[in-house]
C-alpha cells in the first residue's frame, strides 16, 4: 500500500534496489508499525521523561506513536525509503523483549521486494481490510493489481 501512496519511492527503489532495499525494508517496517502496542509492570520505581512510573505500574508502548516521533524522525509522516538515520521500534527497543524473528522478517522482505522490483511497474490497490484487535495493525485482505513493465 506504502509504495502505491508513493509511487516515487517505488520507482526510486526499482532504479537501484541492491543499494535501497535495506533502507527500504527499514522504512517499510516504521512505516507499517506492525505491533500496535506491548504492556509492560513496572518492576521498580523509575520516570520516562518527567512522568513518575511505581513499581507495579502498567506501562504501554504505542508503536506507531513511537515510529512517528518528530524529534526522532524528520518529516516522520513521509514515507522515505532513503531514510538515514532509522531508528524506528518496529521489531521492539531493543533489550530483552527486541523481536525474535526481526531477521527473518528482513530476509523475507528483502526478498519479496526485490522480486518484486525487478518486474511490477506499479501497485493499484483497493480499500484494506483491516484485522480487528489492539495488538497487531494487520491486513487481513487488498485487492492489488500488479502492474508489469
Amino acid at each position: 500500500m506504502a509504495f502505491a501512496e508513493h509511487p516515487d519511492q517505488w520507482a526510486a527503489l526499482r532504479s537501484d534496489p541492491d543499494r535501497l532495499l535495506p533502507g527500504a525494508v527499514e522504512e517499510m517496517v516504521r512505516w507499517a508499525s506492525p505491533v500496535m502496542t506491548f504492556r509492560r509492570t513496572a518492576t521498580t520505581d523509575t520516570s520516562i521523561g518527567e512522568q513518575p512510573i511505581s513499581a507495579g505500574d502498567h506501562v504501554v508502548m504505542f508503536y506507531g506513536s513511537g515510529n512517528r516521533d518528530e524529534r526522532v524522525f524528520p518529516d516522520p509522516w513521509r514515507f522515505d525509503i532513503g531514510r538515514r538515520p532509522n531508528d524506528h521500534v518496529g521489531f521492539g527497543g531493543g533489550g530483552p523483549h527486541f523481536c525474535l524473528g526481526a531477521n527473518l522478517a528482513r530476509v523475507q522482505l528483502r526478498s519479496v521486494f526485490a522480486e518484486l522490483a525487478r518486474s511490477v511497474s506499479s501497485f493499484e490497490v483497493g480499500e484494506p481490510d483491516l484485522l480487528a484487535g489492539a495488538f497487531v495493525h494487520g491486513i487481513h485482505s487488498l485487492d492489488c493489481r500488479l502492474v508489469t513493465a
